[in-house]
């Protein structure tokens, strides 16, 4: 397990054994966004109450979920590069900040949009809002960070420290509407209980949120190889595989 652990966090073992996966995840990606999409978009019935507003659930839900999850991923690449000092933690963490920050905006947005025929209003200080809210200054901090220091390892440290205390954020996020008076629905998913509404509207919601989940490995593996390549730019190993693709171009 150990020897696995210190082979991923090479960044030229990494850079090898992503070059084989990222393919897949991109497959797997858009097959599971254009299946998703097109069912719950065109195929799902109508919600009895809200009509076709509903369908905005099939961007809503994924984009929250994956906002929360690419937080606490950070955190925890956060954790290792501060422990252990692996680079490629790091490099994940720096890549997935931007993204984690989108997945929020989305997620806000889409949210105000639905909010509008639902609640009459496109935004209100509820728990779950408030909380997402905070969560993208959250990211939009941890950015600032990394830019914030003249040497890359002093931004790297106070943003996985940033990261590290900001997680506690996410329980708040998800049990918001349990522990507070509020406008927003409670979790479309949860681990014990059977989802709320009919088969054929959760089925594709499921599929989109795993379309989700592949499109950001999928672009995580592709964004931490670049991110190699720069920081890693005067390694011989990076030069030879430069030098080999322009030979080959």
């Amino acid at each position: 397990m150990w020897a696995f652990i210190h082979k991923l966090g090479s960044p030229k073992w990494f850079y090898a054994i992503s070059a084989r996966l990222q393919p897949w995840f991109w497959a797997l990606a858009i097959l599971l966004l254009l299946v998703g999409s097109v069912w719950g978009l065109v195929f799902a019935p109508s919600d009895y109450q809200q009509g076709n507003s509903f369908r905005i659930i099939y961007v809503h839900v994924p984009a929250a979920i994956l906002a929360q999850s690419c937080f606490v991923t950070m955190a925890v690449a956060g954790v290792i590069f501060l422990v252990w000092k692996i680079k490629i933690a790091d490099m994940a963490a720096a890549v997935i900040a931007p993204f984690g920050a989108a997945m929020t905006f989305v997620a806000l947005f889409s949210g105000a949009v639905w909010g509008m025929p639902t609640w009459g209003t496109w935004w209100v200080w509820d728990a779950r809002l408030t909380s997402m809210l905070i969560q993208l200054f959250l990211y939009l901090g941890v950015i600032a960070l990394r830019g914030a220091f003249a040497s890359r390892d002093s931004g790297s440290r106070a943003a996985s420290v940033l990261a590290l205390v900001g997680v506690v954020n996410i329980p708040i996020i998800k049990y918001s509407v349990d522990w507070w008076n509020t406008l927003h629905q409670p979790a479309t998913f949860t681990l014990t209980e059977r989802p709320a509404m009919p088969v054929e509207m959760w089925l594709p919601l499921l599929v989109m949120v795993l379309g989700f989940y592949c499109f950001f490995i999928a672009l995580t593996l592709t964004r931490t190889r670049n991110e190699i390549l720069r920081r890693e730019s005067a390694k011989r190993w990076v030069r030879e595989l430069v030098a080999g693709t322009a030979r080959r171009g």
